[in-house]
C-alpha cells in the first residue's frame, strides 16, 4: 500500500472493479478530506519503532491508525470496525487501499487489540502529539486562551460491593486451584466447598431488599470461604513443581491482590467501617478507586480522573490519575503541558473557583496570564468592565463542560472499555484524537 493522493482518486482510478463504467467515489466524502490530512508518513515511522525487521512482518500502520481513528469516530467495537471496513470503499480508501477487498478478511478484529498493547500508552502519547501538529500546521486552532478542568472517565467496571468483589475473589481462587491440581498432576481432592459458597451468594442475591445485618453475615460467610482457599492454593503452589512456569508466576502475581482484598476486607468487617485506604474495588482492574465527586446522581465514581484543556473548540488531556487529587494544584501541570504543545504560555485562562487559591492567582501574575477568577474576600475590587469580562468568561466556561460530555456520549469516554495494561489512558486519548479530528474536518 501507498498514500495517496486525491488526483487518482478524481480521475477515476481508484476501485475500478467496483466502478466499471467510469464511475468515481466522492471526494468531498469526510474520510477521503480526512486521509489527505492525517500524517501518515510520520506516524509509520513512529509505528516502525515497535516491530522487528525480522519474522513475519507486522500489519500496516496506515490500516491500523486508521481502524483506530474510525472506531472512536464511530464508536464502535473491534468486530464493527472491521465489519464496516469490509464493506465501504470509503472507508478502505482511508486506510489506504486503492482495490476492494471483499474475498477475503484483510485484518482480525483481535489484531487491534494486540497491537494496542504492544505498542502501549507512550506510542497514543506521540500520536496526540501528531494530530496537534495538523491543528497548528492548518491554521485552524487559536491557542491564546486556555479553559481547564477536571472530570472522572468511568472504567468498564461493574458497580462495586463488598459481596461481589468477595465473590469475584473466590470464583478465581477455585479456577486456579483446578488448574494447579492439573499442573502437577494432583489426584487427592481438595474441598473447596465451591458450591455452598455460590449458594450463599446467589441466595443472597436474590433478595430484593437486605438488612445491614444479612449484609455483614454473608460477607463473613464469603470471607471465611476466600480465606480457606487462599490457604489452598498457597500450599498447591508449594507442592507443584514447575514453579517457574508462566502460569505460575502470573497466579502468584495475581494472588498478591487476592490477599490484599481479603485483608481489606477483614479489617473493614472488623472494626465495622465502610472504607479504607486504597482500598480495592474490582478484583480484576485493581488499580481502580473510589473518586468521591459528590455531583448528582453520582456521589462516587470508578475510573480515572483526568484534568483537561479546552483550546478554541479542542479538548486535550493533560493529567491522569486513579487516585483523587485537587485539580486546582496541578494548574501549573496544564500551563506547562500547553506551552510544550504550542509553544507560547495561554494569554487567557478561563476556570472554575477551585483553581482561584493564592498560589494560583500569584503565579497568573507572575506569567502575566489574564484570569477569569472573581476576587477573593468578601468585597468586590473589580472595576465594572473587568467585572462584565469576568462574568462573560464564566459563562464561555460551558463550553469545556459541554465538549467533556461530548467526549463521553458520542466518542466512547462513558465507559473505558480497554483491559490491556494503560487501557484506560490509550481509550481517552483516541477518543479524544477522534473528536479533535471530527473538529478539524468541519473547520477546514
Amino acid at each position: 500500500m501507498s498514500y495517496k493522493s486525491k488526483d487518482r482518486l478524481l480521475e477515476g482510478g481508484l476501485f475500478k472493479e467496483l466502478m466499471p463504467f467510469g464511475g468515481k467515489l466522492n471526494g468531498n466524502n469526510r474520510w477521503i478530506k480526512l486521509h489527505d490530512k492525517i500524517p501518515w508518513v510520520q506516524l509509520e515511522e513512529l509505528y516502525r519503532k515497535y516491530y522487528s525487521h525480522l519474522g513475519r512482518p507486522g500489519k500496516d500502520s496506515q490500516l491500523i491508525n486508521g481502524l483506530l481513528i474510525i472506531k472512536h469516530t464511530k464508536d464502535i467495537s473491534d468486530e464493527k470496525v472491521v465489519e464496516e471496513f469490509m464493506e465501504n470503499p470509503y472507508l478502505q480508501y482511508f486506510c489506504g487501499y486503492d482495490q476492494l477487498v471483499t474475498l477475503e478478511q484483510e485484518i482480525d478484529p483481535s489484531t487491534l487489540s494486540k497491537v494496542r498493547g504492544r505498542v502501549g500508552v507512550e506510542y497514543f502519547r506521540m500520536f496526540e502529539e501528531e494530530i496537534i501538529k495538523i491543528l497548528i500546521d492548518e491554521k485552524v486552532i487559536k491557542v491564546n486562551e486556555q479553559m481547564v478542568d477536571a472530570t472522572v472517565y468511568p472504567a468498564g467496571i461493574k458497580y462495586p460491593t463488598d459481596t461481589g468483589l468477595l465473590e469475584d475473589t473466590r470464583l478465581w481462587l477455585v479456577k486456579n486451584i483446578r488448574k494447579l491440581k492439573n499442573i502437577g498432576g494432583i489426584k487427592e481432592k481438595i474441598r473447596t466447598y465451591c458450591r455452598k459458597a455460590r449458594l450463599v451468594y446467589l441466595n443472597f442475591q436474590k433478595k430484593r431488599k437486605r438488612t445491614f445485618k444479612e449484609i455483614r453475615r454473608v460477607r463473613k460467610q464469603l470471607l471465611q470461604y476466600v480465606g480457606r482457599n487462599i490457604g489452598q492454593i498457597q500450599e498447591l503452589i508449594k507442592r507443584v513443581k514447575q514453579t517457574g512456569s508462566i502460569e505460575i508466576k502470573e497466579i502468584k502475581n495475581r494472588l498478591k491482590d487476592v490477599i490484599e482484598i481479603s485483608r481489606q476486607q477483614l479489617e473493614m468487617h472488623r472494626k465495622n467501617i465502610r472504607s479504607i485506604e486504597n482500598r480495592i474495588v474490582s478484583f480484576w482492574k485493581p488499580y481502580i478507586r473510589p473518586i468521591v465527586r459528590g455531583k448528582a446522581g453520582k456521589d462516587t465514581e470508578f475510573g480515572p480522573k483526568g484534568s483537561v484543556s479546552y483550546v478554541d473548540g479542542y479538548l486535550l488531556l493533560d493529567k491522569i490519575s486513579f487516585e483523587a487529587y485537587n485539580e486546582g494544584a496541578v494548574i501549573k501541570e496544564s500551563l506547562e503541558k500547553h506551552e510544550k504543545r504550542f509553544g507560547e504560555v495561554a494569554g487567557v485562562i478561563i476556570a472554575d473557583k477551585i483553581y482561584g487559591s493564592r498560589e494560583n492567582r500569584e503565579m497568573f501574575e507572575e506569567n502575566g496570564i489574564k484570569a477569569s477568577l472573581i476576587p477573593l474576600g468578601r468585597k468586590n475590587t473589580l472595576t465594572k468592565a473587568k467585572e462584565k469580562w469576568v462574568k462573560k468568561k464564566q459563562r464561555e466556561r460551558n463550553r469545556i463542560e459541554g465538549a467533556i460530555g461530548n467526549s463521553k456520549t458520542t466518542y466512547g469516554l462513558e465507559r473505558l472499555r480497554y483491559k490491556i495494561p494503560g487501557g484506560e489512558e490509550i481509550n481517552i486519548r483516541l477518543g479524544l484524537a477522534a473528536m479533535n479530528l471530527t473538529t478539524m474536518l468541519a473547520r477546514i
